[in-house]
């Protein structure tokens, strides 16, 4: 098969998972949907977040604390809207059913399956967004989640977004163990 050059721009790793970050702006917490999210260091484990210019940028900036909430599918509406309002006009402070850990600003998301607090590490600008990498504090899940007490991707029904199409997609079968699957014969 022949490779064809695409736009710079339209080149996107996919799919992206889809998580609500949050943090306390003005004494109330506030949500934004992204994709733009990684793990990156696995001890200390760190998560980064890209974000452009939004109203949570404020909370993480002054607190220096943040939420990373993972929705399921059943949720998909819910965060959405949270990408589509700014929280510098709408409080979305009630959208959710909160609860804190330890970490005062990371407001984590009940009906999420995985929360996960972080006070931040460093903060990157970068052109038109800012990185901002967070290292776990606390992680929560509930044991419907579970397997062996680790999440599990087929109970968690996370969903992904892919672009520059901007559609959500959610999770497909098992297709492999990592870390095994490459130790058959190889053929060329």
């Amino acid at each position: 098969m022949e490779k064809i050059r695409i736009d710079n721009n339209t080149a996107f790793l996919s799919p992206m998972p889809m998580v609500l970050v949050g943090a306390v702006v003005d004494g109330k917490a506030n949500f934004l949907a992204i994709a733009w999210a990684a793990r990156v260091n696995m001890r200390p484990p760190m998560f980064a977040v890209a974000l452009g210019p939004h109203h949570t940028n404020r909370g993480i900036d002054e607190h220096r604390e943040f939420s990373i909430n993972i929705p399921d599918t059943s949720l998909l509406e819910k965060t959405d809207y949270c990408g589509l309002v700014s929280g510098s006009r709408t409080d979305k402070s009630e959208l959710f059913e909160l609860f804190y850990g330890s970490v005062a600003h990371a407001p984590l998301i009940t009906e999420c399956p995985v929360s996960i607090s972080l006070t931040l590490y460093d903060a990157l600008k970068l052109p038109s967004n800012t990185l901002y990498i967070g290292e776990v504090q606390e992680a929560y899940s509930a044991e419907p989640f579970l397997t062996d007490g680790k999440p599990d991707i087929g109970k968690i029904r996370p969903f992904t977004l892919s672009m520059p199409d901007n559609h959500y997609w959610s999770v497909g079968e098992k297709v492999g163990r990592a870390w095994r699957a490459g130790k058959a014969p190889q053929t060329t």
